[in-house]
């Protein structure tokens, strides 16, 4: 009953802080927030957490507000914006792990109290790295290209819940096949690997579910001067 408490507390805090990025700082302000969370979400998934007798990796939440960003950024500026965000996020996640994998070749001095956490944190691991890329560059673009589509079938401001659910809830299912065909597939057996796919994709539209009132919230924020397209 605690995770699940703080759990709800965990989500709410995701998506109150991804508001205040784009209150404070606009459509810069959701480009800062995606690369922020493309590096921490892959920091999160290190943790594993019991709910409901289930076991869950922590990372799903931060991981859904990216779709949250895309989203937003389709809504407001469009899909060249929501595009743009994609690319960052990619920028980040692989900047970040370049950048980790020299800090580990250096030699640590005796005392170093460092190097073991970063290591489990960040060491390299290429069926994850190579599952997390994948499974990123696919639905991510195709959740922009999906809520484009959906955007033409159901222009109603009114309709904003059927493009944010329908078009996250399509890209998030390919994004979870992929990334656990390719980093679990091989090592676990069919009923295992179908339980980790069903259940990290059922806590994703979850997440995707519970953010769609901190879309309509974001949407009705005005957009700022500087973000308005140049005459």
């Amino acid at each position: 009953m605690f995770n699940l408490s703080l759990g709800i507390l965990f989500m709410l805090v995701h998506f109150t802080l991804f508001l205040a990025a784009y209150r404070l700082f606009g459509k810069s302000g959701v480009y800062g927030w995606v690369a922020m969370a493309s590096v921490v979400a892959n920091i999160q998934v290190i943790k594993t957490i019991d709910m409901f007798s289930i076991v869950l990796t922590l990372g799903n939440t931060m991981y859904g507000t990216i779709y949250l960003a895309s989203d937003l950024l389709n809504e407001k500026y469009g899909e060249k914006a929501a595009k743009k965000a994609v690319w960052i996020g990619l920028f980040s996640l692989a900047a970040s792990t370049i950048i980790m994998q020299l800090a580990l070749l250096f030699e640590r001095q005796p005392e170093d109290i460092g190097h073991e956490a970063l290591s489990v944190i960040f060491g390299f691991m290429p069926q994850i790295a190579i599952a997390s890329f994948s499974a990123y560059f696919v639905s991510q673009f195709l959740d922009v290209r999906l809520y484009t589509l959906l955007k033409r079938i159901f222009p109603s401001p009114g309709q904003l819940w059927i493009r944010n659910n329908g078009s996250t809830a399509i890209s998030q299912f390919v994004d979870t096949l992929i990334f656990c065909t390719i980093a679990f597939y091989s090592e676990y057996g069919f009923g295992i690997w179908l339980s980790i796919f069903l259940s990290t994709y059922i806590i994703k539209f979850i997440v995707s579910v519970c953010s769609t009132p901190f879309l309509y919230a974001a949407r009705s924020f005005p957009v700022r001067r500087e973000d308005e397209p140049a005459a």
